[in-house]
């Protein structure tokens, strides 16, 4: 049997008659049934009711808050804004929460959630998990519950999802509101940023806000007038993220990192993509590049062949690293073929060749591997580049540990004879 909807018309009557007393709609939050938040909220944020607002952020009975999408509908008055976040700030400053309260997201992002209104202000129960409350209980059994098993500690911090555009060098009055109190609520407010854009913003302000954002969570960053600098990039590290072909051109175009010295793109799968803009990148960097990381990005034998006759010209470079790729021996052979002339080159970090594995599920055969490392110790000495290191470093498909070989093997547990 479906739930009984009264009609729109009612509710918000019922919710617009509540509101006419503030302080009367506060009060009622204790008694108020979870179906009647978000209409009531809706009428209350689009009223601009402060302290209705603030007080049902404190109460919200959902694990997730989509205010973003609301403020799409209705452009937030500041002062109402601020009492949203002033709610949310009031209940991180609780040492303990009530069992009733839920809120985990508070969500900033305006195309997300679009139809938690439209669902929840029509009296509809079909809404995604994430919205869902608990089951209601009644109100004197709820009571009796808490009463037993007492306040839930407040230490769980609560993360705010937002899309950033920085614009100008005086932010907007929300998003400073925002920073502030993510600024004060450190450890309690996280902020999480999928999409990023940057445009005409000093530097010092990007660094700013930057230290408030959960840097890990940044998906979609894009940069007009790159990071808004007045001299070059020296150090470009970019990690175990993914990035598109068009990302990999944008950046070999880019006129901030012609003059870079470190080059890192460790863990960023390759494996799909032509490296022709990666080939690109490196040769116009040439003559500063001092140190590449190509670590865990996939790179098989035909794409690191491509970029060789580019690593040939890297006559600054010191340090290469390119473990967890799968190249075969061949291609070892070349890349000290190609290296020979680079004079500064003192460290290379290289992965077990193909050649040294058992099985498919990469199972290393550390004799194989043992015979392999001492033929190209070989090659290096006879090629008179004797005092660039050739370091081999894997890790075991079995416990995760790091496998080396420099001079002498170091092996996991894995290997030891029992």
């Amino acid at each position: 049997m479906g739930v009984w909807a009264p009609p729109r018309r009612l509710l918000e009557l019922a919710g617009q008659s509540l509101l006419q007393n503030e302080a009367l709609a506060v009060a009622a939050l204790e008694e108020l049934p979870v179906e009647l938040f978000p209409p009531l909220f809706t009428a209350a944020f689009a009223g601009r009711h402060t302290h209705a607002v603030k007080a049902m952020v404190q109460a919200w009975p959902f694990a997730c808050l989509p205010l973003g999408a609301l403020m799409k509908d209705h452009e937030p008055h500041l002062e109402t804004f601020q009492a949203a976040l002033d709610g949310l700030d009031l209940l991180l400053a609780e040492e303990v929460r009530p069992r009733r309260w839920k809120l985990q997201v508070l969500d900033l992002r305006r195309n997300a959630h679009q139809d938690f209104w439209t669902l929840w202000c029509g009296f509809k129960a079909s809404v995604c998990s994430l919205l869902e409350p608990e089951p209601a209980q009644p109100m004197q059994k709820a009571r009796r519950v808490e009463a037993q098993a007492g306040l839930k500690p407040a230490r769980a911090p609560v993360e705010v999802l937002v899309d950033l555009c920085l614009k100008e060098d005086t932010l907007d009055e929300t998003l400073s509101y925002l920073l502030k109190k993510a600024k004060q609520r450190r450890s309690l407010l996280h902020l999480r940023c999928q999409k990023l854009r940057i445009f005409t913003v000093p530097m010092q302000s990007i660094r700013r806000i930057l230290k408030l954002v959960q840097l890990d969570s940044i998906q979609d960053l894009e940069c007009v007038s790159p990071r808004c600098l007045k001299t070059p990039l020296e150090t470009l590290c970019i990690s175990n993220c993914l990035i598109s072909e068009s990302d990999l051109t944008y950046l070999s175009q880019c006129p901030s990192v012609s003059l870079l010295k470190d080059l890192g793109l460790s863990g960023v799968n390759l494996t799909s993509l032509s490296l022709e803009p990666l080939q690109v990148l490196i040769e116009r960097t040439s003559a500063t590049l001092q140190d590449l990381d190509l670590d865990e990005c996939g790179i098989v034998d035909s794409q690191f062949s491509a970029l060789l006759p580019s690593l040939s010209r890297c006559s600054q470079l010191t340090t290469f690293r390119f473990c967890g790729n799968p190249i075969s021996m061949s291609v070892l052979e070349s890349l000290l073929q190609h290296t020979v002339g680079l004079s500064k080159l003192s460290l290379v970090l290289y992965p077990a060749p193909l050649e040294s594995y058992e099985d498919v599920r990469g199972t290393l055969h550390p004799g194989l591997l043992a015979q392999l490392h001492a033929r190209l110790r070989q090659l290096v000495r006879t090629s008179g580049r004797a005092s660039t290191v050739w370091f081999s470093s894997n890790t075991c498909p079995h416990c995760g540990d790091e496998i080396f070989y420099g001079i002498w093997p170091i092996l996991c547990p894995c290997y030891m004879p029992a």
